[in-house]
C-alpha cells in the first residue's frame, strides 16, 4: 500500500474507534483498507493457529494408535475411480481424497491434511464474517476462539471427509452476501457466490438446502432486493453450469443418490431424533459454552439493533433448522451453517460489553471469563470429538465423567463409540486375506475373488494392498459405488470372502467352505466381527448374478 511522509493529520472517520491518517496528497489510506488488512491478518493468524492443532492432534492419535477410518477408505478408492458423481456423495470428496494421497502420500496424517486445511479455512472466513458484519478485534477473536472449540470442527477436520469443507462452502456463501449488502462489487461477490455454491453442490447435496434457506432468508426481508440483478442471475448460472455434471451423472445412472437416500429412511438406517432431541444434539455438537455465542447471534441478528439489516441471516438460520429437522436429518447436518453465528454472536457480546476496557482497547481476548470457561470446558470434553486418550483410557474417562456416547445410527457399539471404533481391525482383516491369497496356487490366484461385506472392508484390502505392495487383486462389495466398479474378471467359483453369513448359510451356495479366520478387534463396531472364508465350488442351485449383489444403503 502507498504511503507519504509528508503533510498528514488524524481524524476519526468510522465508528471503528481506530485513528488513521488522511493524507493531504493524493494517496490516501482509507479506513475500510485499515480495518480490512487488520481483519486479514487476525483471521489468518487463527487459521493458522487452528491448522497447526489439527495436525498436532492428528498426529498423537496416530501415535497412540488409531488407525485409518472406514470411509477414509471408501474416498481414498472412490479418488481411484474418479467420476463426476457416486452412489452415496459427490465427486468433490473423491478429489480431495485423491490430491491428497498424491500430495501428501498415504499416510494417516497425509490423506487427512486437506480436511485440516478446510477447517483452517472456515475458521478463517468465520473472523472475516465477523468484520464484514462490522466486528472488531475483540469480537473476531471471540468468534473465531469458538469455532476452534467446537467438537464438531475438531472431529471432522480430523479425518478424510466431505463433511470437513462443508462449513467452509458455506461460510465464503455467506460472507458474499454480507459483503453485497455492504456495497462492495455485486459482479466480483456474485461471482465468487456462484462459483463457491456450485462447487458446494458438487460436495454434499445439503448444499441445496443450506441455499434454499438463504434465497428464503433474504426474500422475506428488504435486502431481498439483491437477488433480482443481473450480477444475481449470473451467480446463479454459474452454479448450475459447476453443478450440472453431477447431475448429469445422476439422471444417466438412474438417480442412484435418491435411492440411496430413500433406502436409508425404508431400513431406518439413521436415528431419527424429535424436536426437543434435535434441539440438544445442537448444545452438544457445538460445545454446550458456545451456546452462549452462536445463540446470541441468532437473537442479535433477529432482533436487528446490533447489527443493522442482518436480520435476513438470523431467517436463514430458522428456515434451514426447519427444512433440516423436517427432513429427519442426522443432527450434525446443520454443522456448516454456525460460523456466521459465531460471528454474529460474538459481534453482539462486543457490543453488549463495550466500555469494557479490554473491549474498548479491541484487546485479542475481550472477554477473558469467558475465554477460560469456554478453553476449560472444550479440554474437558475434547475427547469426544478427537480419539486423544487410548481406548481404556478413553472408556474410563468418559464414565468417570458421565459424558455421553453419542451415535448417528441404530447400529449396535461396542466400548467406543462408531466415529472412534471404525479406526481398529482393519489391519488384521488384510492381513488374513493376504495369508490365505499366499496359500493358493498360481493358477489359483489369477482367479480368485476378494469379496467384503461392505466398502470399509473392501476399501481396506484395496488401500493397504496397493500401500504395502500385496500383489492382491482388486476387491469386491456390492455396497454403494463398489458395486459399479464391478467384477474385475475374477471366478465366483473361488472366492475369499469377509461376510456375516453363518458357515450353514454359506454352504448352501458352495461345495467347500473354511473359515480362515475372523476379523474381530475388541474395539471395533461388532457388526465387523465377521469370518473370513474360503468358499469353492459355486453349487449350480446358487446361481451367481452381479446384479443381485448390489445394495445402497
Amino acid at each position: 500500500m502507498a504511503t507519504c511522509s509528508h503533510n498528514f493529520r488524524w481524524n476519526v472517520l468510522t465508528p471503528s474507534r481506530v485513528l488513521f491518517p488522511v493524507m493531504t496528497s493524493s494517496t490516501v489510506v482509507r479506513p475500510y483498507d485499515l480495518e480490512r488488512s487488520a481483519a486479514l491478518r487476525l483471521a489468518a493468524g487463527f487459521a493458522v493457529a487452528n491448522l497447526l492443532l489439527t495436525f498436532a492432534l492428528t498426529l498423537w492419535t496416530t501415535h497412540i494408535g488409531y488407525s485409518y477410518f472406514r470411509d477414509e477408505f471408501y474416498y481414498l478408492a472412490c479418488g481411484r475411480h474418479l467420476a463426476w458423481g457416486y452412489v452415496d456423495h459427490g465427486p468433490i470428496v473423491a478429489l480431495q481424497a485423491r490430491l491428497g494421497e498424491v500430495l501428501f502420500g498415504e499416510s494417516v496424517f497425509g490423506i487427512r491434511v486437506l480436511s485440516a486445511c478446510a477447517g483452517a479455512v472456515m475458521v478463517f472466513l468465520g473472523g472475516m464474517i465477523c468484520w464484514a458484519l462490522g466486528g472488531h478485534r475483540s469480537a473476531q477473536s471471540l468468534a473465531m476462539l469458538g469455532l476452534m472449540c467446537t467438537p464438531q470442527y475438531i472431529g471432522v477436520d480430523g479425518f478424510l471427509s466431505m463433511n470437513s469443507f462443508e462449513a467452509a462452502f458455506w461460510s465464503a456463501c455467506v460472507l458474499a452476501v454480507v459483503m453485497i449488502l455492504r456495497g462492495s462489487s455485486p459482479a466480483k461477490w456474485w461471482t465468487i457466490l456462484g462459483v463457491v455454491a456450485g462447487i458446494g453442490l458438487l460436495n454434499k447435496p445439503s448444499m441445496a438446502f443450506f441455499l434454499v434457506a438463504v434465497a428464503l432468508g433474504l426474500l422475506v426481508t428488504p435486502q431481498r432486493k439483491i437477488l433480482f440483478t443481473r450480477w444475481a442471475a449470473l451467480g446463479i448460472v454459474l452454479m448450475l453450469l459447476i453443478a450440472l455434471p453431477n447431475v448429469l451423472w445422476q439422471i444417466h445412472y438412474q438417480w442412484p443418490t435418491l435411492k440411496f437416500l430413500q433406502n436409508g429412511k425404508i431400513h431406518h438406517k439413521n436415528i431419527t431424533l424429535g424436536p426437543v432431541q434435535f434441539v440438544l444434539a445442537q448444545f452438544s455438537t457445538m460445545q454446550p459454552v458456545n451456546a452462549l455465542i452462536w445463540m446470541t447471534g441468532v437473537v442479535a441478528l433477529l432482533r436487528g439493533k446490533s447489527i443493522r439489516n442482518s436480520r435476513w441471516l438470523g431467517a436463514t438460520m430458522l428456515f434451514f433448522y426447519a427444512i433440516m429437522f423436517a427432513a429427519h436429518a442426522k443432527d450434525y447436518y446443520l454443522e456448516g451453517i454456525y460460523p456466521a453465528f459465531f460471528a454474529a454472536g460474538a459481534i453482539a457480546w462486543e457490543h453488549r460489553f463495550s466500555a469494557s476496557p479490554r473491549v474498548r482497547n479491541e484487546r485479542l481476548i475481550g472477554f477473558p471469563i469467558l475465554t477460560a470457561v469456554l478453553v476449560i470446558t472444550t479440554l474437558i470434553v475434547l475427547p469426544m470429538a478427537s480419539p486423544v486418550m487410548a481406548p481404556a483410557a478413553w472408556v474410563r474417562y468418559t464414565e468417570a465423567m458421565h459424558l455421553p456416547h453419542d451415535n448417528t445410527e441404530r447400529s449396535a457399539t461396542g466400548p467406543l463409540p462408531q466415529f472412534y471404533a471404525d479406526r481398529f481391525g482393519w489391519e488384521r482383516e488384510v492381513g488374513i486375506v493376504k495369508r490365505t491369497y499366499d496359500a493358493l496356487s498360481p493358477g489359483d490366484r489369477q482367479r480368485v475373488c476378494l469379496f467384503a461385506s461392505n466398502y470399509g472392508e473392501a476399501g481396506a484390502i484395496d488401500f493397504f494392498n496397493r500401500k504395502d505392495h500385496l500383489g492382491l487383486p482388486p476387491a469386491l462389495s456390492g455396497q454403494n459405488s463398489y458395486w459399479w466398479w464391478g467384477m474385475h474378471g475374477c471366478d465366483t467359483n473361488l472366492v475369499i470372502a469377509v461376510i456375516d453369513d453363518k458357515p450353514e448359510e454359506v454352504a448352501t451356495k458352495y461345495d467347500s467352505v473354511t473359515i480362515v479366520g475372523q476379523m474381530y478387534d475388541p474395539y471395533s463396531m461388532p457388526f465387523e466381527h465377521r469370518n473370513i472364508y474360503l468358499l469353492r465350488g459355486r453349487k449350480p442351485s446358487a446361481p451367481f448374478d452381479w446384479k443381485d449383489e448390489r445394495f445402497y444403503i
